[in-house]
C-alpha cells in the first residue's frame, strides 16, 4: 500500500540505507558465486534461477491491485530475501546441524533448515511491522511482502542448487546442463512457489496481529504462522531429500498444490473484501461532500478502474489517462484511510494524512475525465462487509 505521511528526510536515509547495504551485499554474494564455482557455473546457475521470477513476482503485483506496496519495499524484501535471509538460512542451518549432531545434508535439510531459513524470512515481515507499521495493512499486505522475500529467497538457493549441479557436487548426483536442466524443471516449473508459499503463513500470522485488540492474538499469531511456515518447510524437504520419487510428487500433488491454492484463494477474497470495504467508506465520503457518488464504482471495482484508465487514455490522451490513475490512487487511500478512522483505528498523524491526500485530489480532479455514470447503486447496498 503507499507511503502513509512521514518526514521525508527519514524516508529518504531509510532507502538509501538498504539500498547500500543490499547492493554490497549483492556484490558480494555475486563474487563469492563466482570465486567458488567459477564464471561458466554461475552464469549458468544465474540464467536458470532468474526465469520464473518474473512470472511469480507478477502473480503477486496482480493480487495487490487496490493500494500497491511501495516498488522501494518491494525490492527491500526480495534484496533481503536473496541476500540477508539466505545467508542466515546458510549460517545457522550449518551452526545447528553440527551443535545438534545432524551433520548429515538430508537430516539438516529436514530439521534445521526450516527452522532457520523461516526465520530469515520472516525477519523482514518482523521489522516492517516494528518499524514501518503504516505499510502493513493486513493478510494481504503480508501475503505480499511474505512472497517478494520468498522470491528473492529462492532466487539465490536456485542459484547455488544449480550451480552444485552443473559442477557434479550435488548429493543427488548428475553433472552438467542435462542433470541442472532437470532439476531447473523441478525447482523453477514445478515448484517457483515453495519458499513464497512457506513464508505466506508468516505474513499472514503478522497480517492478523496487526489489528488484533488483545496482546496473546498480537503475539501468538505470528508465532503460529511461523511454526506452520517451518512445518511446510520440512514436509517438503522431506519428502525430496527422504523419500523416493512417488513421495515427493505425492506431497506436491497432496499438500504444496492445495495449500497454494488455499494462500491464492484467501488472497483473492481478501482483495474482493478490500473492493467492498473501499465502496462503503467512500460512499461515506461522497455523503460529506469529498467527492461525487458517481466516481466511487470507478473506484472501487478494479475491472471499473481500468476501464476509466482506457477511456481517459483513448479519449483524451496519456496526460489525462495519468490524471485518472493518480486520482485514483488517492481517493482509495482517503478511502481505506476514512474507514480506519470510522472503525476507531486510525493511524498516527491520520489528520495530516487525510490533509495530505485530500490536497492531492484536489491537484488532480481538474485534469480527470471519468466515462459516463454508471446506475446509480442505493447506499444501502454498499454496507461494511462486517455488518
Amino acid at each position: 500500500m503507499p507511503p502513509a505521511w512521514q518526514p521525508a528526510r527519514r524516508r529518504t536515509w531509510l532507502v538509501v540505507l538498504t539500498s547500500i547495504v543490499l547492493g554490497l551485499g549483492a556484490v558480494a554474494v555475486a563474487a563469492l558465486l563466482v570465486i567458488s564455482g567459477g564464471p561458466e557455473a554461475a552464469l549458468v546457475g544465474f540464467g536458470l534461477a532468474v526465469i520464473p521470477v518474473p512470472f511469480v513476482v507478477m502473480t503477486y503485483l496482480w493480487l495487490d491491485r487496490y493500494e500497491p506496496e511501495p516498488w522501494s519495499y518491494l525490492v527491500s524484501a526480495f534484496g533481503f530475501g536473496a541476500i540477508i535471509a539466505t545467508t542466515i538460512g546458510v549460517v545457522f542451518t550449518m551452526l545447528g546441524a553440527k551443535a545438534s549432531g545432524l551433520d548429515g545434508d538430508d537430516m539438516a535439510g529436514v530439521v534445521w533448515a526450516p527452522i532457520t531459513e523461516e526465520f530469515g524470512k520472516g525477519l523482514f515481515i518482523l521489522l516492517v511491522v516494528l518499524l514501518r507499521r503504516q505499510q502493513m495493512h493486513g493478510l494481504l499486505d503480508g501475503i505480499v511482502y511474505a512472497g517478494m522475500v520468498g522470491i528473492g529467497f529462492a532466487f539465490t538457493e536456485n542459484i547455488l542448487y544449480y550451480m552444485q549441479t552443473y559442477l557434479g557436487e550435488s548429493p543427488a548426483g548428475g553433472r552438467g546442463i542435462e542433470a541442472t536442466s532437470a532439476l531447473f524443471f523441478l525447482r523453477g516449473v514445478m515448484a517457483p512457489f515453495s519458499h513464497p508459499l512457506f513464508t505466506a503463513a508468516i505474513g499472514i500470522g503478522f497480517g492478523i496481529a496487526v489489528y488484533a485488540r488483545r496482546w496473546v492474538t498480537r503475539i501468538g499469531a505470528p508465532l503460529i504462522g511461523y511454526a506452520v511456515a517451518v512445518g511446510l518447510h520440512s514436509a517438503w524437504n522431506a519428502s525430496a531429500f527422504l523419500g523416493e520419487g512417488w513421495t515427493f510428487l505425492a506431497t506436491y500433488a497432496v499438500g504444496m498444490m492445495p495449500a497454494l491454492a488455499f494462500v491464492l484463494g484467501l488472497a483473492l477474497w481478501v482483495r474482493r473484501r478490500e473492493g467492498r470495504v473501499l465502496a462503503a467508506a467512500l460512499a461515506d465520503c461522497a455523503a460529506r461532500g469529498w467527492l461525487h457518488p458517481d466516481e466511487i464504482p470507478w473506484i472501487a471495482s478494479l475491472s471499473h478502474r481500468a476501464t476509466a484508465r482506457s477511456y481517459a487514455k483513448i479519449r483524451h490522451g496519456r496526460p489525462t489517462a495519468r490524471a485518472v490513475k493518480e486520482y485514483q490512487q488517492a481517493v482509495t487511500e482517503l478511502g481505506f484511510l476514512h474507514d480506519r478512522i470510522l472503525r476507531g483505528s486510525p493511524p498516527k498523524g491520520h489528520l495530516a494524512l487525510q490533509a495530505a491526500i485530500r490536497g492531492r485530489i484536489a491537484m488532480w480532479r481538474p485534469n480527470v475525465v471519468l466515462p459516463p455514470p454508471l446506475p446509480r447503486v442505493p447506499r444501502h447496498l454498499y454496507a461494511h462487509p462486517s455488518g
